[in-house]
Order: C-alpha cells, then structure tokens, then sequence
C-alpha cells in the first residue's frame, strides 16, 4: 500500500525571505536567516517543501511572469548552495480587481489542492506556514495544520488571531523546523 507523503506548504515573503513590498527585483531578494537550515531540518524529516504564493504584481503590472521566474531561479540556487532543493512552487498571477475571481488566490486552497493532486499529499499530516492570517486561513481551508510565524507581517497579524486561530505559533521557519514532532 502506497503511504501518502507530507509536505510542508510555505508562503515565499516574510516566511522565505525578508519582505519587500511587491519584490519585483532579484536582487531584491534576501532569505530570512536559518530559512536554509530550517529546510535541510524538514527535508531531512522527509517533508515535500512546496511554496505557496500570491503574486498578484503580475496581475497588477508590476512585473512579468518572466521576472518572478528570475526571483524563483534565484531562491532555488540559494537553497541548492546549502543543499536544499525544494519539490514544487505554486503561485496565483491573479487579483480579484485586475483579472477577476480565480480557485488559486489565497486564502482560497487552489494551489494546495493541485499539489496534493500532483504528490499524492496527506494534507491531515502536512503543514501550512504564513506570516498572515490568509495563509492561516488558506490552511485551514485545505485541511492542513497551520503555524503562523512572526516574520514578514506575521508579529502584527498575532494580535488579530482571535477569528483564526494557527495551531502553532512560532518566531521564524528555523524554530518551527526544530521543534516538530515528526
């Protein structure tokens, strides 16, 4: 019988990397310290690493798809200096304004969903991991624990956890990764 994999889904800014309003720039891209580390921990406890991420710059016009590719090949790289290699990136181009309503555009599940289709993902036993309460509640919507870290934006969402709740709450990815119970 065939076990289904665990996977931990993360959103990109302000639980990857350092928060930059609408990062459209690679060079603007600067990994959060023990982001690599906290990887290498939950790879090493065989969890799939899957970035869930709004874009909605592209939808906006602020930058290309071709762009967010660079931003991504550069993340990717950085990881793969340290040994890590992540097994998929979800992103939504879309914002309700710009391009209408669309299935993938947090906090709605889409792009959990198409993983879990992709890597047959027990979402019971996987992970979400934002610094908002949308990707809490994206989450929660798929079915998967959440942990809501207080980089990016995640120190001020914490006070407003009273609606929706995380099942964990942690400093940053690194003490997440250490403190699982695999």
């Amino acid at each position: 019988m065939n076990k289904k994999k665990r996977a931990v889904f993360l959103d990109r800014d302000g639980v990857i990397n350092v928060e930059v309003n609408y990062l459209s720039n690679p060079d603007d891209f600067e990994l959060i310290e023990g982001t690599a580390e906290a990887l290498q921990i939950l790879k090493q406890k065989k969890y799939l690493l899957i970035v869930i991420t709004n874009q909605a710059g592209i939808a906006r016009g602020y930058f290309s798809k071709n762009r967010l590719e660079e931003i991504h090949d550069k993340m990717r790289a950085l990881f793969e200096e340290s040994g890590v290699l992540l097994d998929d990136i979800f992103y939504c181009p879309h914002h309700p304004h710009f391009t209408g309503e669309c299935s993938c555009r947090k906090p709605k599940p889409g792009m959990i969903l198409v993983a879990q289709q992709k890597f047959d993902i027990n979402l019971q036993e996987s992970y979400m991991i934002g610094d908002t309460l949308k990707d809490i509640k994206t989450g929660k919507n798929a079915g998967c624990k959440t942990v809501l870290v207080l980089t990016g934006y995640g120190s001020k969402e914490r006070d407003k956890i009273d609606k929706i709740k995380p099942d964990y709450i942690c400093k940053n990815l690194l003490e997440f990764a250490e403190n699982i119970k695999c």
